[in-house]
């Protein structure tokens, strides 16, 4: 059905949804579907509410109400995203899209809480309920179609990773939780003369605040920023080493302007005696495959390194030596020169997220474990803060 609707409604659709056009269209999709199916839902439920004078159905009715509200913001922030970039938004309109995530996740949380205080109110203060037989049918229908609509925005949520689609889904699946209740207890009424619409609406209620809680959470994080997940971090740095010359990357930091608009930086090592127009053309390779096949604007930070025999024999010595304070920091762009009659050793540590010792201590520290009773060593260091944990990579990829 999903497929179906994506090949009748989305122009030129073949599968492809990589391409922001296709992307800005499948959500506005989806978000036109979710509008329908909600009201349609509400329109259902209050009826049935009404005529039963069932407080849980109207509190359900309401519910998809406040859905169709969340599938309109989710539209409009699609519509929004998909801007180009322009004068004062050089990286483009996504975040939008993160925004609209929030407010739907917010939603779930305000129906939550609402369907609560209603159905304390019911188990304060019940009422007699009667529901017709065609109430069932509706109650049926609306499970099923919510949870096709589960279903429906789970998948399309992960395909083009809207947060905003991926809400949405917990949300109907949330609702299908809750018309199950009001059957549930409806059937109660009908067959068994037992009245818990108001403590079966509660547990629901409950459910949708803790998912409401959980989605503002998730929402927020890209808002703030965050760290890349691990396994977009560990492609790239597997990516970046696999071509010639590049001994190592480090330095990684990926800005996420929304999805489909991330821009990363990188440090590369190469050897000092490639030459300067070949170190160029492998980095200008590589930015350009990251673009066309990543979508992601990288730009390369190009570390020249010293690669002979004794320059490699300090550089181990002094790696073991670092890793003795805190196994987690790495050391990079080691540089070894003569100065003054003392062998002066350049290089930068870089810290893992969380690390309690400060810069000006962990300096100190590493001078101290690098001096040598054969040789005094000069050291000039430089300390760069990790923003994933690249220990956990590094065991992977060397």
């Amino acid at each position: 059905m999903t497929e179906w609707l994506l090949r009748c409604f989305i122009k030129g659709y073949k599968g492809d949804i990589d391409s922001l056009p296709s992307r800005s269209s499948i959500g506005s999709l989806a978000g036109w579907v979710g509008i329908c199916c909600n009201l349609l839902l509400a329109a259902g439920k209050t009826i049935v509410g009404l005529v039963a004078g069932s407080v849980s159905a109207l509190a359900d009715g309401l519910n998809n109400l406040l859905d169709a509200a969340g599938s309109l913001i989710a539209l409009i922030g699609f519509k929004i995203s998909a801007q180009a970039a322009d004068q004062k938004h050089p990286f483009g309109h996504g975040r939008y899209e993160y925004i609209s995530g929030l407010a739907v996740s917010v939603l779930v949380l305000v129906i939550g809480i609402e369907l609560g205080k209603s159905s304390v109110a019911k188990i304060m203060s019940p009422t007699p309920v009667d529901f017709a037989w065609w109430s069932f049918i509706i109650l049926i229908v609306a499970i099923l179609l919510k949870l096709w609509l589960f279903f429906f925005n789970q998948k399309i949520g992960r395909q083009i990773q809207s947060k905003a689609l991926q809400a949405t889904a917990i949300d109907s699946l949330g609702d299908v939780l809750a018309t199950s209740a009001v059957l549930l207890s409806a059937l109660l009424v009908r067959f068994a003369d037992v009245n818990l619409d108001g403590w079966i609406g509660t547990g629901v209620a409950a459910f949708i605040i803790y998912n409401g809680i959980k989605l503002i959470i998730s929402a927020i994080g890209p808002l703030v920023g965050e760290s890349p997940p691990e396994e977009m971090a560990r492609a790239i740095i597997e990516k970046i080493e696999s071509y010639k010359y590049v001994l190592d990357a480090h330095d990684l930091i990926v800005h996420d302007y929304g999805p489909s608009r991330r821009f990363a930086s990188v440090h590369v090592e190469m050897p000092s005696s490639v030459d300067v127009m070949a170190a160029h053309e492998v980095i200008d390779r590589m930015q350009k495959d990251f673009m066309k096949d990543d979508n992601i604007h990288l730009i390369v930070h190009y570390d020249p390194i010293d690669t002979d025999e004794a320059t490699n024999r300090l550089r181990h010595w002094v790696e073991k030596q670092v890793q003795a304070i805190d196994k987690r920091l790495r050391v990079h762009d080691l540089r070894v020169a003569e100065k003054d009659g003392q062998t002066c050793c350049r290089f930068k540590v870089v810290t893992p997220p969380g690390l309690e010792t400060t810069e000006i201590e962990l300096v100190e520290r590493i001078k101290e474990v690098v001096r040598r009773d054969d040789m005094i060593i000069r050291t000039e260091i430089t300390i760069n803060r990790s923003f994933f944990p690249r220990e956990n990579l590094q065991s992977d990829t060397q």
